[in-house]
């Protein structure tokens, strides 16, 4: 299946299977898009404008739409995350629902979900109501970024190749001064950290008050991404929007079409790893 078909994306975001597709070299006719957030269309409409964005979630009918060969979708994960408040399916995490309503009404040849790790209790649920378990996948094989996810899926996922990227690999050649840190905030961090001991290019993770230096990139999330600081031969700053775009794999500059950058960190965090989903779809017949 690789020409012609219809695909409708749930919580879409930013489109990030969009960029995906056509990563994987599959050809799709047409693209529904399901989200409400105006800054993630504004994004997707400016690289996309072709995508038909839909609106919320609950509005969708399968009936009002083609066949739908490809479901894929990364429902709300709030209330799954450890960040959370653990209210699982009673929060909106629930909207988890939606898209099973979908998936019995679209009946789609392949479909695609994917969230966060959880409680057992809680994958249990989705595995039943999707029929299949899930696989763990950490984007640090295709990126410079620990990122652990659930992806359900039809698709024979196979093997990811690890491509060894690094935080290193991943820098911008210029950086603006408002990414650097100030020098009391910096002298704060650094009574923390052992930079004598550290790379001259690392990540430190001061999420819940806890300090680890590594080359890799802890997770991009919200509002955490605040506590990602990056050692910079011997100074520190903030991750910029072009750096996060390049640890999702995401195009470098996709999110630069004048909104701010809260904005921009925002759709990145709640986005998924590229090189993973591309590696997904290409398994697709």
């Amino acid at each position: 299946m690789t020409k012609g078909i219809n695909v409708l994306s749930l919580f879409d975001g930013m489109s990030c299977g969009q960029i995906a597709l056509n990563r994987a070299g599959i050809h799709y006719d047409k693209y529904y898009a399901s989200e409400i957030d105006n800054y993630a269309i504004k994004v997707t409409q400016y690289n996309y404008p072709d995508t038909i964005q839909l609106g919320d979630v609950t509005e969708i009918k399968a009936s009002d739409l083609p066949k739908i060969d490809l479901l894929i979708g990364g429902s709300p994960c709030q209330s799954f995350s450890n960040a959370g408040k653990g209210e699982g399916f009673s929060g909106k995490s629930g909207m988890f629902y939606e898209y099973v309503r979908l998936l019995k009404e679209c009946k789609p040849k392949y479909f695609l979900l994917e969230n966060v790790k959880m409680k057992k209790e809680w994958k249990d649920v989705i595995s039943k109501e999707l029929g299949c378990e899930p696989v763990k996948l950490n984007s640090n094989l295709v990126s410079a970024q620990n990122r652990e996810r659930l992806y359900w899926t039809n698709i024979n996922i196979g093997e990811i190749e690890d491509k060894n990227i690094f935080i290193e690999d991943i820098l911008d050649d210029t950086i603006d001064s408002k990414y650097w840190l100030k020098e009391r905030n910096t002298m704060l961090l650094l009574k923390k950290v052992n930079i004598s001991q550290a790379p001259k290019v690392a990540c430190i993770d001061v999420y819940n008050k806890k300090v680890k230096i590594d080359r890799k990139s802890p997770t991009l999330t919200l509002p955490h991404h605040n506590s990602i600081r990056l050692i910079d031969n011997g100074r520190i700053r903030k991750l910029t929007p072009g750096e996060c775009e390049k640890l999702q794999n995401v195009p470098v500059g996709y999110t630069d079409c004048g909104i701010a950058d809260i904005h921009r960190y925002t759709m990145l965090g709640n986005g998924w790893t590229i090189d993973v989903i591309a590696h997904i779809f290409s398994h697709i017949k």
